[in-house]
């Protein structure tokens, strides 16, 4: 579903292409509406793998995997077969053990879907809520847009 040539970070906003493919738009030939939290998840993980955060030594090494507690979703616009698609990531709430995203899902520069997507940073044994490594915090902080 997504194409990760042209992955591009312009200041504190990071810009991911998405593709619509036949599989993620429904009967009336538009995407599905749950497909954008596809996109945004994938938007979010391309930033962090971009920031050099490896979630799967995340996992293994610390035992912390980021999880989505909340969501607020605006639906402007749809998205139709073989449009290409910018989503865009800006950090704008880092807390001790969650974060808080804005993520836009654009067509040609009109605005289709916003969100604001909330992550916790939890133990991957209990999932239970733990502090965001510092490290990972730190570089968080650092280009938090407010």
């Amino acid at each position: 579903m997504s194409d990760t040539q042209s992955t591009t970070d312009t200041s504190k906003c990071f810009v991911h292409p998405v593709r619509v493919y036949y599989e993620d738009t429904d009967a009336g030939g538009v995407v599905f509406y749950a497909n954008y939290l596809k996109f945004f998840e994938r938007g979010r993980t391309e930033w962090l793998r971009h920031l050099g955060v490896n979630q799967a030594k995340l996992a293994e090494q610390q035992h912390r995997i980021f999880v989505v507690v909340g969501t607020e979703v605006r639906y402007r616009s749809p998205a139709r077969l073989d449009d290409s698609l910018q989503i865009k990531t800006r950090l704008t709430k880092v807390g001790n053990s969650s974060c808080t995203f804005e993520q836009i899902a654009e067509r040609n520069g009109e605005s289709l879907v916003e969100s604001s997507i909330q992550i916790c940073c939890v133990d991957n044994q209990s999932f239970r809520p733990a502090p965001i490594p510092a490290d990972i915090r730190s570089l968080f902080l650092s280009i938090q847009d407010n």
